[in-house]
């Protein structure tokens, strides 16, 4: 199928599999989940393209959809496809200065929003917008206020099927090109204003048959969850290759529910980003620590056997000794079942994470106790996948090789460049953003450092998030974040030192943990800010600090902290959509706290 523009995917697997399920979705936990088959779900394809002409939408106009995952979601992409228009997808937590912006800078006149709270929003951005001039509502319970530019995703459908566009997009249909834009993805920017990342089909494509070269153990008989944002590259990518493989997809509508979803779908597939890993991990671990001294004896001797199995014999493509296999077979019925079971992924056939640092103490773990995470790497402006870990000889520590027929070399600075067909085109109405992200001779600059050995790439830093002390000492301060952040007492951390003499942290420590430790210890407290100010809590939370740092440079410890009761939030804008820090934005908030930490200057 590496042939078919996604104008034409829809139908060409509405043919082979007609009525086998392609997408189910539920709006509450209590609810049932709703089935839609490949026949239907071309059905309303082709009728909101039909419709989509009526409104007047054209070759490569672009249409936003500002909405939380829905199947909906889905059926406007491949509507916009069949017509050769281009999908501006925003995420549903955008504040209304957000959307404002990309309204305006991608001429947005169409715009799809979800429930009450993006419709409200949409409605402030539209009475001073240019270009904003219909709002269509997926949610049949949102209020319109009898906005005049405002109509229900149920009348549209009512409008398209009403219309007799249909030849005309049979043509647009054959008409299109894989030079054709198919997206432009926002970056959400840890600085300045977002850039549009213009992602051609050709990209997709390419993205489709080179994922069906690398992870060929996905098939037609999977089951995956649509779990991170639509928005996000990573899963817009991962959903369309279902599609592409004809895998039966689960769209989990609030993220907050994935633990339940989970359960309920028990997949075989769902992509993610570490930091949900790591919640995972946290839980577990909190679990080990309460069982017997017996019992935690059982669980680290099955992990160690796990891992001999995993690591040393199935990486390695050997077969592993008889008495191993019992083993194995014994750890896995005794402790890795019941784990995985608990998740909810005991039928994990692979799940792929990326977006950040992934632990390697918790990659081990997973892979040890039998959960295939696929750690890899990726950006926007690679139509995700960049490298990957391989089904064998993948090396803990990378984030895998790289992906078929896509270059990868180390540039000045050790600088990751890439060069292949899902690098995208360039961004929208930005020529010096452009320039600036290519070198002289075409090769993509990532802003990611790292280093290539054996065929396997590791990353070191986020270049830009590097920063040097006035002692001329480099820090990563990502790295010491993931370490920190492993503690089930640390939930969040930003680190600074910048231009300064030594490291510092602001710490969102994890109440709910403090609060038992307080009370184990008999610690009074009148609420959280006045725990936070305990001296038992401040030696507690230094002592897991030196712990993780145990083994990194001196210039690289934290020598002073901070506590905050409320951690850094979409909303307070101290994290990007995608969940990064703003530092700026952080440093500038704290930094009262910050200064207070380099007033005395002994250190």
């Amino acid at each position: 199928m590496s042939e078919l523009h996604f104008s034409q995917i829809v139908g060409a697997q509405a043919k082979k599999y007609s009525t086998k399920i392609a997408f189910n979705f539920r709006k509450n936990l209590t609810d049932h989940w709703v089935h839609l088959s490949w026949t239907d779900f071309d059905k309303q394809v082709n009728v909101l393209a039909d419709a989509l002409l009526e409104l007047g939408v054209e070759a490569q106009n672009c249409v936003g959809q500002f909405s939380q995952n829905m199947t909906e979601n889905l059926v406007v992409d491949f509507a916009l496809y069949s017509i050769r228009g281009v999908m501006v997808p925003i995420y549903a937590t955008s504040s209304a200065s957000q959307l404002d912006y990309i309204v305006n800078d991608a001429g947005i006149a169409i715009l799809f929003v979800g429930e009450q709270q993006q419709y409200d929003i949409a409605l402030e951005v539209a009475k001073k917008s240019q270009t904003l001039r219909k709002i269509i509502v997926f949610d049949a319970d949102v209020q319109l206020h009898n906005h005049a530019d405002a109509m229900y995703y149920t009348d549209l459908i009512r409008l398209g099927n009403q219309s007799r566009n249909r030849s005309k997009v049979e043509a647009l249909k054959q008409a299109a090109s894989a030079n054709d834009l198919a997206c432009i993805l926002y970056t959400s920017g840890t600085t300045g204003n977002p850039k549009g990342v213009m992602l051609p089909h050709s990209a997709f494509m390419e993205g489709m048959r080179t994922h069906k070269i690398r992870i060929h153990s996905v098939t037609d008989q999977d089951i995956s969850i649509a779990f991170l944002p639509l928005s996000h590259v990573f899963e817009r990518t991962w959903t369309y290759f279902c599609m592409y493989v004809g895998v039966e997809v689960f769209i989990n509508f609030r993220p907050l529910e994935i633990q339940q979803t989970i359960k309920d779908v028990r997949p075989s597939l769902m992509c993610s980003v570490p930091r949900f890993w790591e919640k995972v991990y946290a839980g577990v671990q909190e679990n080990i620590s309460k069982m017997t001294p017996f019992k935690q004896g059982l669980v680290t001797w099955a992990v160690a056997v796990g891992k001999t199995y995993n690591f040393d014999y199935l990486r390695k493509e050997k077969v592993p000794p008889l008495l191993l296999k019992i083993k194995y077979n014994i750890a896995d019925k005794l402790i890795f079942s019941k784990v995985k079971k608990t998740i909810g992924v005991e039928n994990a056939n692979m799940l792929p994470t990326a977006g950040a640092k992934l632990s390697d103490e918790i990659n081990v773990f997973f892979r040890s106790i039998g959960i295939p995470i696929v750690y890899g790497y990726g950006l926007t402006e690679t139509t995700a996948t960049v490298t990957c870990f391989d089904y064998t000889d993948y090396e803990i520590g990378t984030v895998g090789t790289v992906m078929p027929d896509l270059e990868v070399k180390i540039g000045t600075d050790n600088e990751i460049l890439v060069k292949g067909k899902t690098v995208f085109k360039g961004y929208y109405k930005n020529e010096k953003a452009t320039r600036e992200a290519f070198t002289d001779d075409g090769w993509f600059r990532t802003g990611d450092a790292g280093f290539i050995k054996n065929g396997s790439l590791t990353l070191t830093e986020r270049i830009k998030d590097l920063f040097k002390t006035s002692n001329g000492k480099y820090i990563a301060p990502q790295a010491i974040e993931t370490r920190l952040t492993l503690d089930p007492y640390i939930d969040q951390v930003a680190t600074i030192g910048d231009e300064r003499n030594y490291v510092t942290a602001i710490i969102a420590p994890s109440i709910p943990a403090l609060e038992a430790f307080a009370t184990t210890l008999n610690i009074n407290f009148t609420d959280s800010e006045d725990l936070l100010q305990k001296p038992e809590i401040i030696s507690l939370i230094n002592e897991r600090i030196k712990h993780a740092q145990k083994d990194m440079a001196n210039y690289e410890m934290i020598k002073r902290f901070k506590l905050i009761k409320k951690g850094f939030t979409i909303e307070t804008g101290e994290l990007t959509n995608t969940l990064k820090m703003r530092r700026a934005v952080i440093m500038q908030k704290y930094k009262s706290l910050i200064d207070d930490m380099y007033s005395d200057t002994k250190e």
